[in-house]
């Protein structure tokens, strides 16, 4: 590929030879690491990985791939002699990604597997695919020039690979390379895939190229020869040169025209390549003077750029012989971009001290530009494999945009771009307030489009920003995500219990100013009345669910602790028709006394096998606690005359009864995305309704609050193990 350039009239820019040699002696000492750790160990194909990683280097450096990804290449397989901890601290952490970055690729099964082609399975490894890709280019350069070879070696030992392999490379990785420019490769991997999956019709093929090869190279020559010295006497100093058949694509077009081998325009081709755009429009006239113009058969590529960036005039003219020549005429820069695509950003950018460096702002269109081509690339192949439908199924359609540093985010397809600032961080999306959508404002509820740039407008962080309550409306549309919208109720879940936490801690302080006590120790009277913090006490005591008059007899030493009242056997919500608080029978058997109002207290939420034990209320009948509760222990201090004995039924004991109970669960564990949904999961498979959910957010840390309706103790045990194993959590027990 070096020598054509050179012959095209470009020579690459003069690079350090002490760089290179630094360059070379560190993949050098990457291939030295990796085969003292691998040996002569081989890959599917026969062929050892140090050769394999050997040639693959060759092929990045015709592409001009930097030191980073040549070493990368070195170091990719196999995985479990290589580990990526060791590659980093040997070579650094950007290898390692690159590393990391194909051995994704190379976990994922191949696409094409016979007759299941085109299923949902191959659509979310295509997805995947293009996400590892989208990371950094250079893992495109990577897979690509890693086929190229295996392919290439498969021809030269005359073996055909595993038909998959042949396939995908026709089907998803020759697009990429299309869709991104890199038409060297395209065409070699198309020809090299073809000859193994229609190896007939390659042969049959290339032997009737061969047979005419010698008059078409006589016809070229003298073409060659007259159109250079037209061009010259016209002034337009130009290359001329024939242009390289590729059998897949002329086996395409013969499919897709109709068409004999005779019929084929580029059968016979000639390239032009000259310094400007009007020296292009120039030696097309001269063209078109010389031959018979075909009219349908023109392309102006550079008045209107394919969508990959490719730009060049293409005209197919009748020769002397009555027979078509297609002529292709561009310039240096475009030949350079024909030839290496987004590859020539590395092999071509100017550098310091030779017309300056690209500035910021062209490196990061670069970026757009070629991650949008990879998006249209996913869409493309995912509608081939789905036989023309959606790339990926309706039930599960995915959309990709971009942030301003062209990073690639995954959201569910109507996202909008609070849905993006959320998935982006949970602070930008409290902070949202506008957003700019390909550099034009637009409103939040604007449903965002595949490869998209997106930017959101944000408030500073003051401590006091927040969303919107009118996101949580669906009729408005703001947020469409379920993981943004859970982001947005726990903001104001938050809020609501700061404010019920400020009224409630209002309270006490008065209740205190009025007693004289204003040096109490909070803690230890939170402690005396059964609550965990003072918060919970504040809390408690805003919601008038614990009576003021419990805290004044506790600071007047009357009340060693609080007497249950009857909101203490109500939960947070309706629960189901069978539930104890809800009016069914409890189970509870009190001895000696017969058909006595019971109620299950809440401060401890008994449920059957616990030892239990009543005590009897003013007015309310008699309030089942766990004999271990604390509060129980307080009111049986104070009043022991008023303790009753009672127990569980046989029935409800031995699993014949029908009431559910009410217990409390408390969860810490990490907060991540999707966490109290794998935690919902666990309360599902266990059948158990949850009627009270609380949530709480300190850094990284969640605390979680459930009530739940549990049979007996023996599902309640197998609920807590459950979520045990869930990830991130780090404690679950009983309340």
């Amino acid at each position: 590929m070096a020598q054509q350039l050179a012959a095209a009239g470009d020579s690459p820019p003069q690079l350090n030879t002490g760089t290179m040699h630094q360059d070379v002696a560190a993949v050098q000492q990457a291939l030295d690491f990796a085969a003292a750790e691998i040996g002569e160990a081989a890959g599917r194909s026969g062929e050892p990985y140090v050769e394999h990683a050997r040639a693959t280097i060759e092929i990045l450096r015709e592409l001009g791939a930097d030191q980073v990804a040549q070493v990368a290449s070195a170091l990719i397989s196999p995985a479990d002699k290589l580990p990526l901890t060791v590659i980093e601290s040997r070579f650094g952490s950007e290898v390692a990604r690159l590393v990391d970055g194909m051995r994704q690729i190379q976990r994922l099964r191949e696409l094409h597997a016979g007759p299941a082609a085109g299923d949902a399975t191959q659509i979310e490894t295509l997805r995947r695919m293009m996400l590892a890709m989208a990371a950094d280019i250079r893992v495109v350069l990577l897979r690509l020039a890693s086929r190229l070879h295996t392919l290439r070696y498969h021809a030269a030992q005359r073996r055909a690979p595993q038909p998959a392999v042949a396939h995908e490379t026709l089907e998803v990785l020759a697009p990429l390379a299309n869709r991104l420019g890199l038409w060297q490769l395209k065409w070699e991997l198309e020809d090299l895939a073809f000859r193994f999956t229609e190896p007939d019709i390659y042969k049959q093929l290339a032997q009737q190229l061969e047979e005419r090869r010698a008059e078409r190279e006589t016809f070229v020559a003298d073409a060659t020869r007259r159109l250079r010295e037209r061009l010259a006497e016209a002034g337009v100093r130009g290359e001329v040169s024939g242009r390289p058949k590729h059998i897949y694509s002329i086996y395409n077009k013969m499919q897709h025209k109709g068409r004999s081998l005779d019929g084929i325009s580029d059968l016979r081709g000639l390239r032009v390549i000259v310094d400007t755009v009007a020296q292009c429009y120039a030696a097309l006239d001269v063209v078109h003077a010389m031959w018979t113009q075909v009219p349908q058969e023109y392309d102006d590529y550079i008045a209107k750029p394919k969508p990959n960036g490719y730009r060049s005039l293409h005209t197919v003219v009748l020769a002397e012989d009555g027979r078509p020549l297609e002529v292709q005429i561009r310039t240096q820069e475009m030949h350079r971009f024909a030839e290496y695509g987004v590859a020539s950003h590395w092999r071509y950018k100017e550098r310091s001290g030779g017309g300056g460096t690209r500035t910021a702002e062209e490196e990061h269109d670069n970026r757009i530009a070629w991650v949008r081509q990879l998006l249209a690339w996913q869409r493309d192949v995912g509608q081939a494999l789905g036989s023309g439908q959606s790339a990926l199924p309706a039930g599960d359609e995915r959309i990709y945009v971009l942030t301003p540093q062209a990073r690639v985010v995954e959201l569910p397809a109507g996202a909008t771009p609070i849905d993006f600032a959320y998935h982006v961080h949970t602070s930008l999306g409290h902070r949202c307030r506008g957003a700019r959508v390909d550099g034009q404002m637009v409103p939040l509820n604007t449903v965002l489009q595949n490869g998209q740039t997106v930017d959101i407008v944000a408030a500073k962080e003051t401590g006091h920003e927040g969303p919107s309550r009118d996101w949580l409306n669906a009729q408005l549309g703001f947020v469409r995500s379920p993981r943004t919208r859970t982001k947005v109720r726990q903001w104001f879940n938050a809020i609501d219990l700061e404010e019920t936490i400020a009224h409630g801690r209002t309270l006490i302080d008065k209740t205190l100013q009025r007693e004289g006590k204003t040096s109490v120790n909070l803690e230890e009277l939170a402690g005396r009345l059964g609550f965990r913090t003072p918060d919970d006490l504040y809390a408690s005591v805003a919601k008038d669910e614990f009576s003021l008059r419990h805290v004044e007899q506790a600071l007047s030493g009357n009340l060693p602790g609080p007497e249950p009242r009857d909101e203490d056997t109500l939960v947070a919500k309706k629960s189901l028709d069978t539930s104890v608080t809800q009016g069914a029978k409890s189970g509870v058997l009190v001895v000696g006394v017969g058909a006595l109002l019971t109620q299950l207290a809440k401060c401890c939420r008994p449920a059957p096998p616990d030892p239990i034990v009543g005590f009897v209320t003013r007015g309310k009948g008699v309030s089942i606690h766990r004999q271990d509760c604390a509060s129980f222990q307080a009111m049986k201090a104070r009043a022991p005359e008023r303790v009753i004995q009672t127990a569980w039924s046989a029935d409800v004991l031995e699993g014949r009864g029908v009431a559910a109970y009410p217990v409390d669960i408390q969860i810490e564990a990490t907060d991540r995305q999707g966490l109290l949904r794998d935690i919902s999961e666990v309360f599902s498979r266990e059948k158990l309704n949850v009627t009270g959910v609380s949530t709480q957010s300190r850094g990284s840390q969640a605390f979680m609050q459930f009530t739940v309706e549990v049979r007996d103790g023996g599902q309640l045990q197998r609920a807590l193990a459950q979520l045990t194993g869930v990830a991130g959590v780090v404690s679950s027990r009983r309340r």
